[in-house]
């Protein structure tokens, strides 16, 4: 496109002000905002430099001056909004989950297939340099065939009885709150860097806090001090899953947002037949290698990164990128895709969606029914 891209975002809070902040870096026109009330919208249209709010999410999916629609909303809404969207002839980039279960996402994966406009989903982390080497080097077979797959993500933020968000809620957040909304974060990159697919899971779920007290609505991982009425919680605190892969491979994973100390630390270890990898969120500067004879610590420096890595690698060694880099990336391809009609290899899109749907669904009735779950039957992406 020779013009500049026309977005809209509906959903204003943590995360919509990080899509609000890539699509501008990106070179989009931030034509609109929606937010839970008018009044919050018009706030955040000022905030982030849009050029209106609209009342509500449905008037923005459909205006007619909007070519890319972000859908940042609590999770009950993704489904009807990226629909409509999607219906409405645009493009989405939705935040994950895309649907509260498997079959939902599925129909929404199909929507998108049939529109033929481009869907992304942010599982941003691919995005890191650290992890785009750790993909090549097993791509490659510098690794050697992986044999196990192993970690975890860790937060705290939800500690305490007094920690409330949507999140908990199942009527806005789904079923599923840690496995959905951070475990798909750790299953994505395990498969994206391994080339495995994660084919059998058994799981066990953990609602440390079956009640937690309603605060006043505030943003994700932003701490509260009151007392409000005590409400019980049915969604988990944490999840353990161990797993197989079509390759043969073994795996485990810890997810939690009761860890305390712990902020955002996605821990992901690939053991090969020559090297282990491991990548770490919380110091993604850096990639351990470990191979019988020593272990190292190779640096994001792009003399010494492969090309595949070394392209998502903007400032020099020793300057940090982070998770606001990833994301902006990732608006990035999303945007060129647009403009192109040809999403790069590796983009995270509604697919990627639907696959963490269907393991989440996967986890909560192994968890549910004390029994493995073979995923090879319910994957149709």
């Amino acid at each position: 496109m020779s013009r500049r891209l026309r977005v809209a975002i509906a959903g204003t809070g943590f995360i919509g002000a990080v899509h609000a902040r890539s699509a501008r870096l990106a070179g989009a026109r931030l034509v609109g905002v929606a937010a839970s009330t008018p009044g919050r919208a018009q706030r955040a249209a000022e905030a982030l430099g849009a050029d209106r709010a609209f009342e509500t999410a449905e008037q923005l999916v459909a205006a007619a001056d909007v070519d890319v629609v972000h859908i940042c909303t609590p999770n009950h809404l993704h489904v009807p909004l990226a629909a409509a969207a999607l219906a409405a002839g645009k493009h989405v980039i939705c935040e994950k989950p895309i649907a509260l279960d498997g079959d939902s996402a599925q129909s929404l994966h199909d929507a998108a297939e049939r529109s033929r406009h481009v869907a992304g989903v942010p599982f941003v982390y691919r995005y890191y340099p650290t992890v785009r080497e750790a993909r090549e080097r097993v791509r490659t077979g510098v690794s050697g065939p992986i044999r196990l797959l192993h970690g975890s993500y860790l937060q705290d933020w939800l500690l305490r009885p007094e920690d409330d968000n949507w999140r908990v809620d199942a009527t806005l957040g789904g079923a599923s709150r840690a496995f959905a909304d951070i475990g798909s974060h750790w299953c994505d990159p395990a498969e994206f860097v391994s080339g495995h697919r994660i084919t059998k899971v058994s799981a066990r779920t953990l609602t440390a806090l079956p009640e937690r007290l309603t605060s006043v609505a505030h943003a994700a991982f932003e701490s509260v001090i009151g007392h409000g009425e005590p409400r019980a919680i049915a969604t988990e605190d944490a999840a353990l899953i161990q797993f197989e892969t079509d390759q043969g491979a073994l795996g485990t994973a810890v997810i939690s947002q009761i860890s305390a100390g712990r902020k955002n630390r996605l821990l992901l270890e690939l053991d090969g037949a020559e090297e282990a990898l491991e990548f770490n969120q919380e110091e993604p500067e850096s990639l351990w290698v470990g191979r019988r004879d020593a272990a190292t610590l190779l640096k994001r420096d792009p003399e010494h990164l492969t090309a595949a890595a070394a392209r998502y690698n903007h400032l020099p060694p020793g300057h940090p990128q982070g998770y606001g880099d990833c994301f902006d990336a990732f608006v990035a391809e999303v945007y060129d895709a647009v403009s192109s009609g040809e999403p790069p290899e590796g983009m995270p899109a509604f697919r990627d969606g639907l696959r963490a749907a269907r393991i989440t669904d996967a986890v909560l009735t192994s968890a549910r029914e004390d029994r493995w779950v073979d995923l090879t039957t319910a994957v149709r992406a």
